[in-house]
């Protein structure tokens, strides 16, 4: 097997920075008692301007009085973690994030689906890009060996046991996350201190020792990092339903100060739908008020999955909905998640690039102008061309065929009309309709298939078993 780690190295900040519209302002995550606030991460904007983690909160507004302020919540840091989780799932079967701020996939079985390690890495990148979370990603024959090198250098790659040993003896021990259970410290920085820099020189050491002064821990961590004992992980599960929130730190009153969040709420949906590999037919978007919330309910004909394709429809139905109060905090959750069956298309699709599939056309029109203004066509079953079709909502109505019947004009009139025209030539009939007895409108006509004097063909009928005093009831094309 062969491990890729995810390093994560700012993702409490990411998962800020990634749901505000500005993240080139500068911004700092603070966290502490009250009378004690410190700084816990800074973004680049901000440590240009001499902030730093771990800095007062009095001495940064001191260098900088603008800063905006984030509270840092490991909860939030952790919805993230779990979202990054779900996302390499669709990569790889075998997905653990035991590690904080760590991503840890068996990358190898994926390499005959995306190819080899430098194209697989390069889509990692860009789709980790494209959800707006820093890394730095390594390779090696074992998880804890890909999780120590990531840490220490990005894009680092080793694929054989006598390779990565060679490479981990150069580790120091102060950055081989080394367990201690003895309860004095950290176990690198304490072998640091007594002349022990590497890895390399720690494994020269007897191990007898080592487990007296540092614990058992230790020992079963140099193991597993070299691959000499199992290293049994937390695998993750996708879970049955999205569930997603993003608290906005301010009041918003306006639809149009909700869409970045919108959107970006959209996407992980998207993200993790494509992880199932399903669709969403239905969800709610929530607005959440001081002391109450506002359900925007988005529900759609057919499962969808696109990212773009879900922020149109719920920015439509968004649109709609009334904002009684300030919003605080947005929250997308998606229970019902059937299979996706992709749209069947042609090898040789002459469709313009322009041009939008019919199913998602018919979802922006019901977003747009509503459930009831948007409606399919079914038979009905009765004979009476009036009466032979109904309004169908969804796909499932219009299953069943129509019956078959002689042609039928593709203009039907709403009202049939006298027809004069003293020379017209009847084409094919008769087709005798009696129908109609049961509900009080009893129908007994004759139909005609019948060419006018300027050529104009048309479909009439007289009343059963006349012929003169002619209905125009459609014309044919």
């Amino acid at each position: 097997m062969l491990w890729a780690c995810i390093h994560l190295p700012q993702l409490a900040l990411d998962a800020v920075l990634r749901r505000i519209p500005d993240p080139e302002r500068p911004l700092a995550l603070v966290s502490g008692p009250a009378h004690l606030r410190r700084l816990h991460a800074v973004n680049d904007a901000a440590a240009q301007a001499g902030l730093k983690p771990g800095m007062r909160l009095s001495a940064a507004h001191a260098l900088l009085s603008d800063i905006a302020l984030a509270e840092h919540d490991p909860a939030d840091e952790a919805r993230c973690q779990r979202l990054l989780a779900a996302w390499a799932y669709r990569h790889s079967s075998l997905v653990s994030v035991q590690w904080p701020g760590a991503v840890v996939l068996e990358a190898r079985a994926s390499f005959r689906l995306f190819g080899p390690w430098p194209r697989f890495e390069a889509r990692l990148r860009g789709e980790l890009d494209g959800l707006g979370f820093r890394h730095a990603i390594a390779l090696a024959p074992t998880p804890r060996a890909a999780l120590v090198f990531a840490g220490l250098r990005d894009g680092f790659a080793v694929t054989s046991a006598a390779a990565m040993h060679e490479a981990l003896a150069r580790v120091p021990v102060r950055r081989a996350a080394l367990p201690d259970d003895s309860g004095e410290g950290d176990a690198g920085e304490r072998l640091h201190r007594m002349g022990v820099r590497t890895l390399g020189a720690l494994r020269a050491l007897p191990r007898d020792g080592l487990r007296r002064r540092f614990g058992a821990a230790l020992l079963d961590h140099l193991d597993r990092l070299h691959g000499e004992a199992d290293d049994p992980l937390d695998w993750h599960a996708p879970p049955d339903r999205f569930d997603a929130r993003i608290e906005l730190g301010f009041e918003v009153e306006s639809h149009q100060a909700l869409l970045f969040p919108l959107r970006r709420l959209t996407a992980d949906l998207a993200t993790y739908l494509s992880v199932r590999d399903g669709g969403v037919q239905r969800f709610v978007l929530r607005l959440e008020h001081e002391q109450s919330h506002t359900d925007v309910v988005v529900g759609l004909l057919a499962p969808e999955r696109a990212p773009a394709m879900l922020f149109e429809l719920t920015r439509n139905r968004l649109e709609q909905a009334a904002i009684p109060a300030p919003v605080v905090a947005v929250r997308l959750l998606a229970r019902e998640l059937p299979p996706f069956v992709p749209a069947a298309r042609d090898l040789f699709d002459a469709r313009p690039a322009q041009a939008v599939p019919w199913p998602q056309l018919r979802e922006r029109l019901r977003a747009r102008l509503g459930d009831e203004s948007v409606w399919r066509v079914a038979p009905s079953g009765d004979p009476r061309p009036e009466r032979a079709w109904r309004r169908a909502g969804d796909d499932a109505s219009c299953a069943q065929p129509a019956p078959r019947r002689p042609p039928r004009p593709a203009w039907l009139l709403e009202k049939p009309v006298p027809l004069r025209d003293p020379r017209l030539r009847i084409v094919s009939g008769p087709e005798r309709l009696e129908s109609g007895w049961w509900d009080g409108d009893d129908a007994r006509r004759d139909y005609y298939v019948v060419e006018t004097s300027q050529g104009q063909r048309a479909w009439a009928f007289a009343p059963a078993g006349e012929q003169g005093s002619w209905m125009l009831h459609g014309w044919f094309a």
